[in-house]
């Protein structure tokens, strides 16, 4: 069914009001092998706004936009409080968060998100790949918001129809995304860069902070996205924990820290079609322009049950990345082969930096990789090799990586780094690593410098010639 189009709030609505004052913070104090600024997490004055009080309707028939619309409205008129989602299954269109707002999903509560791309129009600011643009709303959108939340014990699950269909990539699409780079890549205004048109297909994130300060995201369960899972574009200060995230369509990572920094992601489980957690920071001239890398990210305590990777850096990272720690996570792929557990790729376009990043107390000993335990790779293109020309190469230094104390069942080439010619990997620290069984080679290095092995141990090793990725 459709559902009316959203408002979109204009900017100046999406600042504190006077009543932002009522918020409290509880300080959470991150242990990590950097300096690590305490983590501000909003507590919201215990005031509800129930959306039945709206007259929402349940039963995944009735349009319930405006309701939601209206209450979280009226919550942040108030000064702040929890936008209540009781039990039961609440079709909606795109949900707009505001300052001082904690939508809260009761147990029982399912979010059911339309898939007629009309309910996510207008076009709001966003990004695809790296690229500013205006495109489909985020199906849950915040905009310059400060104190905001999703948690409870409830569901968010779009509907997924239109979503799949979209996700082939069809010629239109394609040159759609090469507009969008021309675009990006000669300095049109992002005002100017309209993507919601036509058949450009270009599918909005689940879950969009779009330049916001103190998030938390805890508790909620999602099953599918249309994209991107959990998208955090130019925050500071986010708590993502104790989420469940299952999501296995193309381009479904679980989360994509984008220019964020002072991040904490806890206790949480990802069953993804791509990465679990890919860290970014913009895609060359647009990278470059908002010069905000993500930084200060630790990772903790979390689960794979499926997904490309652990942890992926990049490609989109010419904002630069670093200081990153990830610790005592457990990776239990059951159904797929993932490729690796720490995953660093970048090429001559991207510039940025990355250093700093510690991975450490991985359980991945039941668990066949399709790849290795760790990858870095300097000339990762996939399709824009041939569709995009490079308008202005940059290279990325890569250095500072430590992995320490790993368990793994199974692997092809365990370690593998191809470094770019003209600027080498620097100081990589492998130690503890405990591998069954390696087929490849033990290693290999190319353009790498100051790479250490310490206590390095492959139960069985069985030699064959190393693989290139064949989407480089």
């Amino acid at each position: 069914m459709a559902i009316g189009a959203v408002f979109v709030l204009p900017a100046a609505t999406a600042t504190p009001q006077a009543g932002a004052d009522k918020i409290r913070h509880e300080e959470i104090h991150v242990e990590a092998p950097f300096f690590m600024p305490p983590i501000r997490v909003p507590v919201f004055p215990e005031r509800d706004f129930i959306i039945t009080d709206f007259d929402a309707k349940p039963g995944g028939e009735t349009d319930n936009t405006v309701a939601i619309r209206n209450a979280i409205a009226a919550c942040h008129e108030a000064g702040g409080g929890r936008v209540v989602i009781p039990a039961g299954d609440w079709l909606t269109g795109a949900i707009h968060l505001r300052s001082n707002v904690r939508l809260h999903l009761e147990k029982d509560a399912v979010l059911s998100f339309s898939d007629n791309p009309q309910d996510y129009l207008p076009a709001v600011q966003s990004s695809w790949e790296g690229w500013e643009c205006f495109n489909y709303s985020p199906l849950v959108y915040a905009f310059r918001c400060e104190n905001v939340a999703i948690t409870g014990e409830g569901k968010i699950a779009p509907r997924m129809g239109t979503w799949k269909k979209w996700s082939g990539r069809p010629p239109a699409h394609m040159e759609a995304l090469k507009r969008l780079y021309a675009m990006g890549s000669t300095g049109v205004p992002v005002e100017k860069r309209q993507m919601a048109e036509g058949e450009n297909n270009l599918r909005p994130q689940l879950v969009q902070f779009n330049r916001c300060n103190n998030v938390l995201i805890e508790g909620v369960t999602i099953r599918d996205s249309p994209f991107w899972t959990i998208h955090l574009l130019l925050c500071d200060s986010v708590v993502v924990r104790r989420i469940d995230v299952s999501a296995h369509g193309h381009n479904n990572d679980g989360i994509d820290p984008e220019g964020t920094r002072n991040l904490l992601v806890e206790n949480c489980r990802f069953d993804q079609g791509d990465d679990a957690i890919a860290i970014k920071s913009g895609t060359n001239h647009d990278g470059w322009r908002l010069a905000t890398p993500s930084e200060n990210i630790v990772i903790r305590n979390c689960t794979v049950l499926n997904g490309h990777q652990l942890i992926a850096i990049g490609s989109e990272l010419s904002g630069g990345i670093r200081n990153v720690y990830a610790h005592d996570c457990r990776f239990e792929a059951k159904t797929k082969k993932p490729f690796n557990i720490l995953y660093v790729k970048t090429n001559r376009r991207r510039g940025g930096f990355v250093e700093n990043i510690t991975v450490e107390n991985i359980d991945a000993s039941a668990t066949n990789f399709r790849m290795g335990v760790f990858g870095i790779e300097t000339d990762v293109l996939y399709q824009w090799r041939k569709l995009v020309p490079a308008y202005e190469e940059r290279l990325t230094p890569v250095r500072n990586i430590t992995m320490r104390n790993i368990k793994v069942g199974e692997t092809f080439t365990p370690f593998r780094i191809l470094g770019d010619r003209d600027l080498p990997v620097r100081n990589v620290t492998l130690d503890g690593i405990a591998i069954n069984t390696a087929r490849g080679q033990k290693n290999r290095y190319e353009h790498a410098e100051n790479v250490t092995e310490k206590n390095i141990t492959i139960g069985t090793f069985i030699e064959e010639p190393d693989k290139d990725n064949p989407n480089r």
